[in-house]
């Protein structure tokens, strides 16, 4: 089946034109179901098997490029920056209408890493709009990967120069380790765009890290959401910045005990699940993890948003995107 794409104007901010890019895949037979799915920082879309793997159970799939990122992404913009994460309030808005004007009126957000922090934010704001059955959260980013002093007084202080100087660069950039364990053309299996999701990843800038900051106090302050979540994570941290074969077969990016530690603040039903050998977005794994990631949402969504099973095998593995996806 074809991708579609659909450009949302957002107006304007301090760098200029502002986008955000929707992409929709529709399942065979027409169903009031749908997916949005939120990708990570230094991200965006293009794993097209966790398409295949709710297309093939009868959901019709979205995926969206927030603004600044991947197909998003404009000449004159800094990549991947926010001094907000409401900032993608209206972009997320949006692609619900896009998704209810197709006809849909159950909608399962499937966030990874910084989505995994944006997506529980904005389904706690809109909670009373019924259009949201259920979140999973691939790996999300509820705090910081580092010692407490840099969690908390270190990521204050330069929350303070980022009223000053928002787009000053702050020495928290990725270790190349987790995309030197993803791209074909390193240890990977995975072909994407390296202008989009290079593997040093993009500088981090002041007034990001400022919101990120704003936004996970809010999250650990607990939310109010009313529908059931997955929370999936890796069984394991790497903790090194150079690369080592064992950052084929853990989160290189996150901590995963942070994950586990606020789940349960984020609403009423949550599931958490640790997956043994799984990357930081877990999809992305080797296959036989990959398996076992896409078995247990399967069984999660039958249990508690599907409603019944649906029709469908496990996807099958393969790497990178599709031309019609991009």
């Amino acid at each position: 089946m074809p991708y579609e794409q659909q450009v949302i104007d957002l107006g304007h901010d301090d760098e200029g034109p502002v986008v955000a890019t929707v992409i929709r895949r529709r399942a065979e037979s027409a169903t009031r179901r749908a997916v949005l799915y939120i990708h990570g920082y230094v991200d965006y879309f293009f794993q097209t098997h966790v398409a295949d793997f709710y297309v093939e159970r009868g959901w019709d799939f979205y995926a969206i490029d927030l603004r600044k990122y991947g197909r998003s992404l404009l000449p004159h913009q800094t990549p991947n920056f926010c001094r907000s994460i409401t900032e993608y309030f209206p972009e997320l808005d949006e692609a619900a209408r896009i998704i209810r004007a197709d006809g849909h009126d159950s909608v399962l957000l499937a966030a990874h890493s910084t989505g995994g922090l944006i997506a529980p934010l904005w389904a706690h704001a809109r909670r009373a709009d019924g259009l949201i059955a259920g979140l999973f959260l691939n790996s999300p980013f509820f705090d910081f990967n580092v010692g407490w002093f840099l969690r908390r007084p270190g990521v204050s202080v330069v929350g303070g120069l980022a009223r000053a100087r928002p787009y000053r660069i702050v020495p928290l950039g990725l270790a190349s380790a987790y995309g030197q364990s993803l791209h074909i053309d390193h240890r990977g299996a995975w072909d994407y765009d390296l202008r989009w999701k290079p593997i040093g990843g993009f500088p981090v800038r002041a007034g990001w890290l400022r919101a990120i900051q704003h936004a996970q106090r809010r999250l650990r302050a607990g939310l109010d959401i009313r529908v059931p979540i997955l929370v999936a994570t890796s069984a394991e941290s790497y903790r090194h910045r150079n690369w080592a074969p064992e950052a084929m077969s853990r989160d290189a990016v996150l901590d995963v005990n942070h994950m586990a530690r606020w789940a349960p603040g984020l609403g009423r039903h949550i599931t958490v699940v640790r997956i043994d050998g799984g990357l930081h977005d877990l999809t992305l794994s080797a296959p036989d993890v990959r398996a076992e990631v896409f078995s247990e949402l399967d069984r999660w969504l039958a249990a508690y948003v599907a409603g019944e099973r649906s029709a469908g095998t496990a996807p099958t593995p393969h790497a990178g995107a599709p031309a019609d996806a991009g």
